[in-house]
């Protein structure tokens, strides 16, 4: 204990007394003071998270320090626009995606004495990067759907024609049309 009475507190650096002090990852803290650097919300033991000397609640710790990107922060049914703005976080800037311009990719990636071509960007796909899906192979980054973007999986994908796409573009395209095909007044849309 520093001379002058008991620890400084983590937050405020005054003198934290017995009756009013929070410990956490060695500190401590008023309890006043042990509130997430983001929202305010009052924190404990169970909805604490830290990172290097700041404290934050779960949710904000997630927003700017957890995983980005789709399927990530916003739980089932969840749109949210938020981009992070208020946590310090720079917003991703927008890069149109562009689509597949190499139909017939097997044939640059059938040259003799060379590796085989991503048929999204038309570059060679080494091992490290390799995902192959629609009976090609792809770079990790090029692996998305033509139309919409969206990163897709193995499991997730459908290939026409050479190009691969979401199930949900695959269907919007490519499947049958009209009443009950998920075109009605309760279905969401996304025109681009």
């Amino acid at each position: 204990m520093p001379f002058g009475g008991g620890n400084k507190c983590g937050c405020c650096q005054k003198t934290v007394y017995f009756a009013e002090e929070v410990q956490c990852e060695g500190k401590s803290w008023h309890k006043s003071c042990f509130l997430c650097m983001v929202c305010k919300k009052n924190l404990d033991s169970t909805t604490v998270a830290v990172h290097v000397d700041e404290i934050y609640c779960k949710s904000c710790y997630g927003k700017k320090y957890g995983p980005k990107g789709y399927g990530y922060g916003g739980g089932a049914g969840i749109l949210s626009m938020d981009t992070g703005e208020g946590l310090g976080i720079k917003p991703e800037e927008y890069v149109p995606y562009r689509p597949t311009y190499y139909r017939n990719a097997q044939k640059f990636a059938n040259r003799p004495g060379s590796s085989e071509v991503c048929p999204r960007c038309g570059k060679t796909v080494y091992a490290a990067e390799k995902v192959i899906g629609g009976g090609n192979s792809w770079h990790k980054s090029c692996f998305r759907c033509a139309k919409c973007g969206k990163g897709l999986e193995s499991t997730t994908l459908a290939d026409r024609d050479g190009e691969i796409y979401c199930k949900g573009c695959y269907a919007k395209n490519f499947g049958p049309k009209g009443f009950g095909f998920g075109q009605g007044a309760g279905a969401l849309s996304h025109a681009q």
